[in-house]
């Protein structure tokens, strides 16, 4: 169990306690209305044991909190399906991975996507992409079908051309300082952010480093619509459906595209990381 998975969990746990004691009840009260041993009350609030949607059926009951159920069970949900281990994930390949998303992409009409250190696959080069891929399959071992897993990514772009869809970029400066690839690479991935900038449906803006901000940088995610929420971890792809946490990276977008530069400004800033390269 990834340490992500705990900590969701545990954290699930702390809010059925908050709705238990919101209602002035002991642990041991609620289980006995239950018809629950009393440990099964505490394992469940510290996130040792798992709740089945009948238990938060019958804590939501108990609590008189049933407008709360529904967003429990999406959060239980949540917590069982978003995390995927990335060896168990990747195990046939980077390819399987690029195409088991497409999906996903086609059906979303607005995109809002953040990076602190990367330049965002719907923007790559072919030549970048590969160099980021080559490096994933040297640590986590696994078969060498870069090529094709770049080729699949290439097509996933497409989207940046069809249908009536938004994409809305924001990176952090240090993405243009990462080195990825060869001085060659980093140059075309340059040309292929300012032209970028030119299509009528894509906003980039770049948070220079030294920015005055309220919010710190945070992990990469990527938004499809309000519906769904793409984080990756070192181990872990995270796959977030609930609304209210969706609605918490919603928030989180919003305060980094109010501290990014864009337009004129942020062409300097790629042309500056471009001169330094």
């Amino acid at each position: 169990m990834t340490a992500q998975i705990q900590q969701a969990k545990e954290a699930f746990g702390a809010r059925l306690r908050e709705i238990r004691e919101d209602a002035n009840l002991l642990g041991r009260q609620l289980a006995e209305a239950a018809g629950w041993q009393p440990s099964k009350v505490t394992r469940i609030e510290r996130g040792t044991r798992n709740a089945s949607e009948d238990d938060l059926r019958a804590w939501c009951r108990i609590c008189g909190a049933q407008e709360q159920l529904a967003d429990l069970i999406a959060t239980r949900r949540n917590i069982e399906s978003a995390y995927v281990e990335w060896q168990r994930q990747l195990r046939v390949g980077l390819r399987r991975r690029q195409e088991a998303s497409v999906p996903l992409y086609e059906q979303a009409s607005l995109f809002r996507v953040y990076h602190p250190f990367l330049i965002p696959g719907l923007l790559q080069t072919p030549g970048y992409a590969a160099a980021v891929m080559r490096q994933v399959r040297l640590f986590l071992s696994l078969p060498d079908d870069v090529d094709d897993a770049v080729e699949a990514r290439m097509d996933r772009q497409r989207v940046l051309y069809r249908g009536d869809r938004r994409f809305m970029f924001v990176i952090e400066e240090q993405a243009l300082r990462t080195r990825v690839g060869d001085p060659d690479v980093m140059a075309g991935q340059f040309d292929r952010l300012i032209s970028s900038m030119s299509l009528q449906r894509v906003s980039l803006g770049i948070i220079p480093a030294g920015a005055s901000r309220e919010i710190w940088p945070a992990e990469g995610f990527l938004m499809f619509d309000d519906l769904t929420v793409r984080v990756e971890t070192v181990s872990a792809q995270l796959t977030i459906t609930q609304p209210r946490e969706i609605a918490l990276y919603g928030r989180t977008f919003e305060r980094m595209q109010a501290i990014a530069a864009y337009g004129g400004q942020a062409r300097e800033l790629i042309l500056e990381a471009a001169a330094a390269i």
